[in-house]
């Protein structure tokens, strides 16, 4: 018996090609997706730690009002309206040390609410930033406790929809300022 020539493709193949073909294009897409949103997180978290540092800086460089108007920021973009200015923004100097601080914690709010997605802020005094298995938003208080800058932002899912309920996500980032006890 004599073979017959192979005249080309089944229509079998070709299916099962473009099946192979399909699988790896999702698959290709799927990996984009989620460099995507890697990226957006490493940014809003190099973001963040700029804020957080720049307060701090902000905090030595004005120390008379550490245990004043710095401890009264804990501002929720998601909760609050966008910040209103300050009486002074203080950036033709003459301002005093309180109003210069109320100057930098409009700063900070502004950012916040312009670059963090429901983001977050809180300035207090906490010796045990870190509790259990992560960053927590209450603060221990006490006069010997650090200084700590607390950052963070209501994260999603990949449906869109907001990872965690309005105030059950934990911060980010926290700074705790070196030589900040009194």
């Amino acid at each position: 018996m004599r073979a017959l020539p192979s005249a080309g493709f089944t229509m079998l193949e070709v299916l099962v090609a473009m099946l192979v073909l399909a699988v790896g294009l999702l698959g290709g897409g799927a990996m984009q997706l989620a460099a995507l949103r890697a990226r957006h997180e490493s940014l809003l978290l190099s973001g963040a730690v700029q804020l957080a540092s720049g307060m701090a800086e902000r905090m030595r460089a004005n120390a008379g009002e550490l245990d004043g108007v710095y401890l009264t920021l804990d501002y929720d973009a998601h909760a609050q309206a966008a910040p209103p200015p300050p009486a002074r923004l203080c950036w033709d100097g003459g301002c005093d040390r309180a109003q210069l601080a109320q100057a930098d914690l409009h700063d900070a709010r502004q950012h916040v609410y312009g670059a963090l997605p429901g983001g977050r802020i809180r300035i207090c005094r906490d010796a045990a930033v870190w509790h259990g298995d992560g960053l927590r938003w209450q603060c221990s208080g006490g006069a010997g406790a650090p200084v700590v800058v607390k950052i963070g932002w209501r994260g999603k899912r990949p449906d869109g929809q907001a990872d965690a309920p309005a105030r059950e996500f934990a911060p980010s980032v926290a700074l705790a300022l070196a030589g900040a006890a009194p």
